[in-house]
């Protein structure tokens, strides 16, 4: 038996598509049932939430391997995960962690997500950690100046990243879930190319037959605002704006070979992603 949590996340609906593929025994942690509308029927729904410790007692009862995704900031919630997971008798976890928990010095950022798998770590339970770079999905946060102005705020200028699609993420995830051999590993993972932001939104702007400016952000704050349009605690505020600000300085971009090794394929494309996700863009203004 396998526990999923964030499950009706990018990642996490993939994640659950997968193993209901390869016919995993699998249960999902949700606080809202409607949110897991559209899942395999198959998934096994718990109610619950990693604020509340004794919801995760019933959701952790048989299970063997645990899928950690931790929203937010802070460690609370991988301290309730790990209590219950050792409580149930959990043999192998596996964490889904940040490329920026390896950096040196380690950024804000990245320092959750260390402190969060010491905590694994020190609880004894074999674990395997997946480091992803930037996510595809990251182009989502571009949809409220793109639908109200037509363009797009670049943070980060020159610098360069391989992002990830999230479902490449997923079928990791399911192979380090469902075969053995993946205890202590710790994977990055990203994608096979490295853009500038500008070289991605040429590449959405042709998959959606639109030109999209792209704007360079004027004030830290105003990249804060970008991707928290309502607003957020200051501790994360001042962690997005070190974390551009590394990315700016990156003009390289890291890439890795692991999704090529673990699935036996090249990692899936942007041009890829934004062609199947055009439809969630605004296409061309009309006449």
């Amino acid at each position: 038996m396998l526990l999923v949590t964030g499950a009706t996340g990018h990642i996490g609906r993939e994640l659950v598509r997968e193993l209901d593929v390869r016919g995993a025994t699998f249960r999902i942690l949700v606080r809202d049932p409607a949110r897991a509308a559209g899942l395999p029927e198959r998934a096994e729904r718990v109610v619950g939430d990693l604020d509340a410790p004794a919801t995760l007692t019933t959701a952790l009862d048989g299970a063997e391997r645990l899928f950690l995704l931790v929203p937010g900031i802070g460690i609370e919630h991988t301290e309730h995960a790990i209590a219950a997971a050792k409580a149930a008798g959990v043999r192998h976890v596996v964490y889904l962690s940040s490329y920026a928990a390896i950096g040196d010095p380690i950024p804000a950022m990245g320092r959750w997500h260390h402190e969060r798998e010491q905590l694994i770590r020190a609880c004894g339970i074999p674990a395997t950690f997946l480091r992803p770079c930037g996510f595809m999905t990251n182009a989502f946060d571009w949809l409220p100046t793109l639908r109200e102005r037509g363009y797009v705020l670049d943070p980060v200028g020159p610098g360069r990243a391989a992002p990830i699609d999230p479902a490449d993420i997923a079928a990791v995830a399911a192979v380090t879930l469902t075969e053995d051999g993946h205890e202590g590993e710790e994977y990055l993972l990203t994608g096979g190319e490295a853009f500038t932001v500008a070289d991605q939104v040429q590449i959405l702007a042709k998959a959606i037959g639109r030109d999209i400016e792209v704007r360079t952000v004027a004030t830290p704050a105003e990249a804060v605002r970008f991707r928290y349009p309502h607003g957020a605690p200051q501790a994360l505020a001042d962690a997005l704006v070190e974390g551009l600000t590394l990315m700016r300085a990156d003009t390289a971009g890291v890439r890795s070979d692991t999704v090529r090794r673990l699935l036996g394929r090249e990692p899936r494309t942007f041009a890829d992603w934004c062609a199947r996700n055009a439809h969630v863009f605004p296409g061309p203004p009309t006449a």
